[in-house]
């Protein structure tokens, strides 16, 4: 219990600091342009502000005016919580001037949200308009879900229309009414408040409001807390009482009694508070740091097997999370002109930081096909590769029900995109090809290899390759990567998931995965990027119908391999394309063993020296045509002794490429 006493007066502390100065909302409009100190504009603004300290008028708690001639005409709005008294009112807006012009010292436009009042100036008139620019979202409850979440929704969603009404049908006075909600599954109070600028029509704040009340779900869906900004209205709630039950319009006497005991007030506001300022702040310093360890210690709780790491692994994970208000901010709310793709695990969006960096958000879906295992694998894993051929995470979020994965921004999306659009392939010259096959093995490579943990990436295919605006690839997705601890090569599972058609034979029918299970996956890769067919799709060559990985092994056979080549490529470096097809075949051989490692396959790919086996029958071979599988066994003999000793660039060559 006195555990339980301390951290609710810490709770309170909190929420007292944060309707002090330094705790508000800022918002500085560099788009507006900005001023300096002895200009018109300059003048004009610090002529208007002293006008709001000598002001002794009670008027509701708004105040709007102007000074100047345009086109440096300054205006202004300061507006308090309808349950404010009037000189509290004014005193807090002529303090939070002061905070404003520190934070915003020579922008034309800029805005304060306090707990209790919006403070608004500009370059340009804002009486009588709707401006509902980008709005600021907190959480103020933020650590708390409500049990049943759609419940609560509809309950909140009740309680905010109804709130709307009311202030939008209030006068050019007051545009504000606070009411309670009851959340049907706990039985618990929902406090609320709505508010709009007074001088709005009715129509003008119905319509503020109700996009501020359709933006609940992106800022804090589940939450028992919210509180959303914008510069020509607000709302909040939350599950305590945190504003007084007395609308000030209601009970403010008639006569003018502006500045009637104001010396007095203050004078014992003093003596109240400046004894306590000690106390306060070191509570606040422990509220804080209790505040911070929270989610760490969540994470921990979340992250469940993962949590035998030592303290400082996961303190480096931890270090990248990000907060959910500010990526919904970067991808303007998940608007759909910011949305890249879209798969089974959700929807991918572009996002844009303050500093100007672009970054991808992976938004995984509640019924995503990716669950709390692969995001775990995401976070935990990728978090610390770092190679040229990978997509580096730079961070996450984890809140609520939201899961989100945010990653560097590569421009030219993915592969699939290029090689299996009959338009778009004829941008990947086979320079550009070669170029993708060695990145991409120069990536499996570290996977396997070089970094200080052995991964299996487990899922490699064409869309998971994405490409940079210099067109050279990065592997992504690695929710299905398997770490392989120590010298393990190797493993087995009775879960099957990835891509058919890219997922090795062993893996498919026994469960058992290992690197060469990626080897395989590759091996398909380069014959996709060779030939710029699906491995998926059948290809028709004369009556017959084959799927490309017997379609390519047939036609090596037979000496007829060029026969796959992408006519886009023009046989241009031909024997550098067949040699790439003998890699490709080398790596589906249906034999674990016969295929290469990655580290054999990115030597064959760069020392024409190396002679290359003959590759042995792939997986999923299937029979076509006239010739069987046993017809073509003296074909493979003869592919063997078959040679030729110059290329078609006259350079010298040591491999048979069967023609």
């Amino acid at each position: 219990m006195p555990l339980l006493s301390f951290s609710f007066l810490c709770y309170v502390f909190f929420i007292t600091i944060s309707q002090a100065r330094a705790g508000d909302r800022v918002s500085c409009d560099n788009d507006r342009g900005n001023y300096t100190t002895n200009s018109p504009y300059g003048n004009n603004l610090k002529t208007l502000l002293s006008s709001f300290t000598s002001h002794t008028e009670i008027n509701y708690g708004f105040y709007n005016f102007s000074y100047g001639k345009d086109p440096d005409k300054a205006y202004a709005i300061g507006l308090c919580r309808g349950d404010i008294e009037p000189n509290q009112c004014l005193t807090d807006i002529n303090n939070s001037f002061s905070y404003l012009k520190e934070q915003c010292p020579n922008q034309k436009e800029a805005i304060v949200w306090g707990a209790e009042l919006t403070l608004w100036y500009s370059d340009r008139s804002i009486f009588g308009i709707v401006d509902t620019y980008t709005p600021i979202y907190l959480g103020f409850e933020s650590e708390r879900n409500s049990t049943d979440v759609d419940a609560y929704s509809d309950a909140l969603s009740k309680l905010m229309r109804k709130l709307k009404d009311k202030a939008a049908s209030g006068d050019t006075r007051s545009k504000y009414d606070a009411d309670i909600g009851i959340d049907p599954v706990k039985n618990e109070t929902i406090y609320g408040f709505v508010q709009c600028v007074p001088d709005l029509s009715s129509q003008q704040c119905d319509d503020c409001l109700e996009e501020a009340i359709s933006e609940i779900p992106y800022c804090c869906n589940g939450k028992m807390g919210g509180n959303i900004l914008k510069p020509s209205c607000r709302l909040r709630y939350e599950p305590y009482l945190f504003y007084n039950s007395t609308i000030v319009l209601d009970s403010l006497p008639t006569t003018n009694n502006a500045s009637l005991g104001g010396h007095s007030k203050t004078r014992i506001i003093i003596v109240t508070v400046v004894p306590g300022v000690t106390v306060v702040l070191i509570l606040i310093f422990i509220c804080i740091y209790l505040r911070l360890r929270k989610p760490k210690q969540k994470f921990k709780a979340y992250i469940g097997k993962y949590d035998d790491r030592d303290e400082e692994e996961i303190t480096n994970v931890e270090s990248l999370r990000f907060n959910f208000n500010f990526i919904l901010l970067a991808t303007n709310g998940f608007s759909n002109s910011n949305k890249l793709g879209q798969g089974g695990f959700g929807v991918v969006y572009l996002g844009k930081l303050p500093n100007g960096h672009m970054i991808a958000v992976k938004r995984l879906s509640t019924n995503s096909a990716q669950g709390d295992e692969e995001f775990k694998n995401e976070v935990l894993l990728v978090a610390k590769l770092q190679h040229r051929n990978l997509v580096r995470l730079q961070g996450f979020t984890l809140e609520g029900r939201e899961r989100l994965l945010i990653y560097e921004y590569v421009s030219n999306k993915s592969l699939d995109f290029f090689i299996f659009d009959s338009t778009r392939k004829t941008q990947l010259n086979w320079e550009k090809r070669y170029n993708i096959i060695k990145g991409i093995a120069r990536g499996l490579l570290y996977l396997h290899e070089d970094s200080r943990l052995r991964i299996i990436h487990h899922d490699l295919k064409a869309s998971n390759i994405l490409l940079d605006d210099e067109m050279n690839p990065k592997i992504s997705d690695f929710g299905l990567a398997r770490l392989c601890i120590e010298d393990e090569t190797q493993g087995c599972t009775n879960r099957i998931v990835g891509t058919y058609g890219y997922m090795a034979p062993e893996y498919v029918m026994y469960g058992e995965f290992s690197v060469k299970s990626d080897v395989f996956s590759f091996g398909v890769l380069v014959l996709e990027i060779i030939s710029g067919h699906k491995n998926s799709a059948s290809i028709c060559h004369g009556e017959n119908m084959e799927y490309l990985l017997s379609y390519a092994w047939r036609s090596w056979i037979e000496g007829n391999a060029t026969n796959i080549i992408d006519p886009s490529l023009n046989n241009i470096s031909q024997n550098e394309i067949m040699r790439c097809i003998h890699i490709g075949l080398l790596c589906i051989q249906e034999n674990i063993v016969d295929r290469p490692t990655m580290a054999t396959v990115a030597h064959m790919l760069n020392s024409y020296s190396l002679t290359l086996s003959i590759p042995s029958k792939p997986a999923y071979f299937m029979g076509s045509g006239p010739k069987r599988l046993q017809d073509m066994e003296p074909l493979v003999a003869d592919a063997a002794a078959t040679r030729f000793d110059e290329s078609i660039n006259q350079v010298s060559i040591t491999e048979p490429y069967p023609r």
